[in-house]
Formats: structure tokens, C-alpha cells, sequence
């Protein structure tokens, strides 16, 4: 008997898209969030029967009650690095699986270093970035590493958006969260190990359609996923090229925010800053721009002596329709079937590389 879905954060801009992508691929998830009211009216607008529950991460207790063994936890509450421990914690205890829509890089090192451990004792499995941060990327790595053979000791990794898309059409949610991130330190996988860098501390051109694009570095699941699935890896480096022409400005202003957050109480000061300047679930956009933007994934191989040995492209959909999808379609699938393993899981540990590729297929992305 599959388990059942719950969606906690239903009613924010994430949650609303894929509580319609799991509708829309026969699903009938318990929807959980803060209002009563909104929660009913989100269940109406989808067709009604549907289950509501009242939940919120100041009220632990509330979350733990929405899941049961056997269950599967699909949050899409964030900020996660302020609020994520809670939906993690209450699958642990219940004995669910677990899936997040957060690209915050440092809840997914929490992610992996706190409760991977314990989600390996509990025997669930917890993905955590399960949206376009950063599933296409461990995909077209693991698709790229595939085609070289066992030669390919690094991948490079790059995320693009295409059409209308860029920081203008992000959700309140998503630019809370990458304010979040530029305040913090990254990581990065160099020379066989986890690393802790500062985010953007590298910049490097990739060619995508004739044109040379700038991107920078910033820490994602690829660094724990990727050698998690092919331990033969000596370096793994993800690039985000959402910026643009201020990519090199973005490094510069980085490696200035490395120095000042050694200034005692910086840190905390700059989060509270990005907090109040950046608010989450302020909404996103709508359906008529997300049809006119897109996404552009590259994933190169290299070997020992920097040769490249292959690359894989993906394109398709923009980030917020995929991240819906792939969500829906992995809480549908750990539902069903459960994961491949325990613990904290990379995409490919979770789900397998073929099965995942069938899964982006679905979500809306697809080798180019």
C-alpha cells in the first residue's frame, strides 16, 4: 500500500505548484500549512476532497502530527536554514521519507551531516534540494560521468535560465533564500573532500548555443550527491549562471563580504539585514512569464589531466514549473516505492539514473 504524501507549505508559491502537479498526476496529498482558511480554499480550487491540516513550524508538535511511518514529508517550507529542522525532525521521528524544495546551500550540508545519520538508523530516506536547485545538475553530471567512462576524476556543472527569466522573476521565497546564501559560507568538493569556501569564489565561461556565458560558484547538492554515486570523483564544481554580465561583480562583492563577516556579530547582522530587506512567500510569477522562460543545464567530464571527456546538456522548462514536478514526481515515487537506500541521498542514490531521467522527462527537462 503506498504511503501517503503530505505537502507542508501548501499555500505558498512552491507549495501552490505542486500541490497542482500532484493533482494533476492523480495524487491526493494532505495539505499542510499555516491558515485554515487558505488551505481550504486551495483544496476547493483544486477540485475539492482533499485533506487540510493545520500546521506551523513555531508550533513543533503541529508538524510531528502530520506524518506517520511510512508516509512521505514533501516540505516546501523556507527559509530552510531557519525553518527546516522542523518538517526534518518530524519525518525522522515518524519514520517518513523526506523531500525539500530548499537550494540553501547551508541546510543541505545540515541536511547531509546532521540528519543523514539518523535517517540511515530510522531507514528513510531524506532528499533534501529536490527542485531545479539541484536536481538537473546531478542528473546531467551523472549522465555526463556515464558517457566518459572511468577515466572522468571531475565534472563541472552549470545552471542557466533562459527567456524572460533572471533575479526580476524569482519569488519572494527564492531571493529570501539567496540572500541567505550570499550571507553565509558555501563548500565546495576539491581534491576528494568537502571543502568550506565563500560562495562565487570561482568564475568560468561556458559555451551554450555559440555564446560564452559567465558563472560562479556556489554550493549544492551535486557536492555530496555526485561522489556519493561515483566515488571515483576528485572534484565536483557547480556553477550558477543566473547573473549574467554582474557575475564578476558578484565574486568581487563576495570575496569583500569573506573579509567582513571575520568582523565579530557580521554574520548575524548581514542575515538579519537580507531578512528584513528580503521577505519569503511574497509570491512569484505567473504562468504567462513562466511560458516565456526556460532553463539550460551543462555538465562536462573531465579526467585526471583536465582532458574533456564528455558533456551533456538539458533544457526545457523554467524553474519553478519544473520544481513542482520533479517534486511531485518524487513524493509520488518514494510514496509508491520508497528509495533505493537510506540516509541522506543525493537524486541518483535515492532514485537511480534512469529512473531520475524519466523523472525530469515528466517534470519538463530533457537532453538537448
Amino acid at each position: 500500500m503506498a504511503g501517503r504524501i503530505v505537502l507542508f507549505g501548501a499555500t505558498g508559491y512552491t507549495g501552490r505548484l505542486t500541490a497542482e502537479a500532484l493533482v494533476a498526476r492523480g495524487q491526493r496529498p494532505l495539505l499542510a500549512g499555516r491558515s485554515g482558511d487558505r488551505l481550504a480554499a486551495l483544496a476547493a480550487e483544486l477540485g475539492g476532497g482533499l485533506d487540510t491540516a493545520v500546521a506551523d513550524v513555531a508550533q513543533p508538535q503541529s508538524v510531528f502530527e502530520l506524518v506517520d511511518g511510512g508516509d512521505v514529508m514533501l516540505t516546501t517550507v523556507g527559509p530552510f536554514a531557519r525553518w527546516g529542522d522542523v518538517a526534518a525532525d518530524a519525518a525522522l521521528a515518524a519514520g517518513a521519507h523526506y523531500l525539500d524544495s530548499t537550494g540553501e546551500p547551508p541546510f543541505i550540508r545540515r541536511v547531509f551531516e546532521h540528519f543523514g545519520p539518523r535517517a540511515r538508523q530510522a531507514g528513510i530516506g531524506m532528499v533534501t534540494a529536490f527542485g531545479y536547485d539541484w536536481v538537473p545538475g546531478n542528473l546531467a553530471a551523472g549522465l555526463a560521468l556515464r558517457d566518459a567512462g572511468e577515466e572522468a576524476v571531475r565534472v563541472d556543472v552549470g545552471y542557466f535560465v533562459t527567456g524572460e527569466a533572471g533575479m526580476g522573476s524569482f519569488s519572494g521565497g527564492t531571493k529570501a533564500s539567496v540572500a541567505g546564501v550570499m550571507a553565509a559560507p558555501a563548500f565546495a568538493y576539491r581534491d576528494g573532500a568537502l571543502r568550506t569556501v565563500r560562495t562565487a569564489d570561482r568564475l568560468r565561461n561556458f559555451t551554450l548555443r555559440g555564446r560564452e556565458l559567465p558563472a560562479v560558484t556556489v554550493g549544492s547538492s551535486e557536492h555530496f550527491g555526485l561522489p556519493q554515486a561515483a566515488p571515483a570523483l576528485r572534484d565536483v564544481n557547480v556553477y550558477l549562471g543566473w547573473f549574467g554580465p554582474f557575475s564578476r561583480p558578484l565574486q568581487a562583492f563576495s570575496l569583500l563580504g569573506a573579509g567582513a563577516m571575520k568582523v565579530p556579530g557580521a554574520s548575524g547582522l548581514t542575515a538579519r539585514l537580507a531578512e528584513r530587506l528580503v521577505k519569503g512567500s511574497t509570491g512569484g510569477p505567473g504562468p504567462e512569464q513562466r511560458a516565456r522562460a526556460g532553463s539550460h543545464i551543462v555538465a562536462e567530464a573531465y579526467d585526471r589531466h583536465g582532458e574533456q571527456l564528455s558533456t551533456v546538456q538539458l533544457g526545457g522548462v523554467e524553474p519553478y514549473t519544473f520544481t513542482a514536478g520533479i517534486l511531485a514526481w518524487g513524493a509520488r515515487r518514494a510514496a509508491e516505492a520508497g528509495m533505493l537506500e537510506s540516509g541522506a541521498l543525493g537524486p541518483l542514490a535515492a532514485f537511480g539514473l534512469d529512473e531520475l531521467e524519466a523523472g525530469c522527462r515528466e517534470a519538463g527537462l530533457t537532453r538537448v
